[in-house]
């Protein structure tokens, strides 16, 4: 039987650590998207799905808001093709946070690539691009990453199930308000990472946005808001030379 050398075993101590810090990280999210994985469950099955479907959704899906509209449009009887565009639309946001990790990812073995492309959530993406060194520069760590975003995935699935199991004892769970977990998980996120005037402005501007799209009723209307907030910033950023 084969032994680990001591420079071996010094890198399987330390991407352990790494495992468990990302876990660490993520905790409080994980803590605070259980009423949101609850909703999307309970959700489901009065959709009208299958306790196996509801849970697959979870697993394979793996995209909160999305799977929340998904199943509004699937309850209201709307077509597929309309349904595929507008979780697209609501997902996008996710090909922006891969252009920013991909000097970071591009570079590892393929199934890391594909693990932590599959794992990438807003949470994952906050917590692994404010992770910083104790010489205050910032790092990326695959263990990190794999850990923060393995527990969240398995808390997401496991909100889901208690969900499941929930909806088909409790009518009408979705009048409990537990949506606010949506709102609340995207403010923790945010506010940390405003360190900037312009991104502030970003925020307030998208804030705004969001409001006025919401109000006349705009379709993608969080999808333009963002594009305009992110604009505002970069503008705010050059005309002040916050960006040089």
């Amino acid at each position: 039987m084969s032994t680990l050398t001591q420079p071996e075993t010094y890198v399987a101590q330390s991407n352990h650590k790494s495992f468990w810090q990302g876990v660490i990280a993520t905790l409080p999210l994980c803590i605070a998207v259980i009423p949101w994985g609850i909703l999307a469950g309970s959700y489901a099955i009065e959709v009208g799905l299958t306790s196996l479907e509801s849970q697959a959704m979870s697993a394979i899906v793996f995209a909160g808001a999305a799977q929340l509209v998904a199943l509004g449009m699937i309850k209201a009887g709307i077509g597929l093709t309309s349904i595929l565009l507008t979780t697209l639309l609501i997902t996008s946001r996710h090909l922006l946070y891969s252009m920013a990790l991909r000097k970071d990812i591009s570079p590892l073995p393929l199934k890391w690539r594909l693990s932590l492309g599959f794992l990438l959530t807003d949470e994952l993406f906050a917590i692994v691009t404010t992770r910083k060194t104790p010489n205050k520069q910032h790092t990326f760590d695959r263990w990190y990453a794999l850990g923060g975003g393995l527990s969240f995935y398995v808390f997401w699935n496991i909100a889901t199930l208690i969900g499941i199991i929930a909806g088909q004892a409790i009518p009408n769970m979705e009048e409990w308000g537990l949506d606010f977990a949506i709102a609340s998980t995207f403010i923790a996120l945010i506010i940390p990472m405003i360190k900037a005037k312009s991104i502030l402005v970003c925020v307030l501007v998208s804030l705004v946005g969001s409001v006025v799209c919401s109000v006349l009723n705009i379709e993608a209307g969080l999808l333009i808001s963002a594009l305009i907030g992110m604009a505002c910033g970069t503008l705010y950023a050059q005309m002040t030379g916050e960006a040089s």
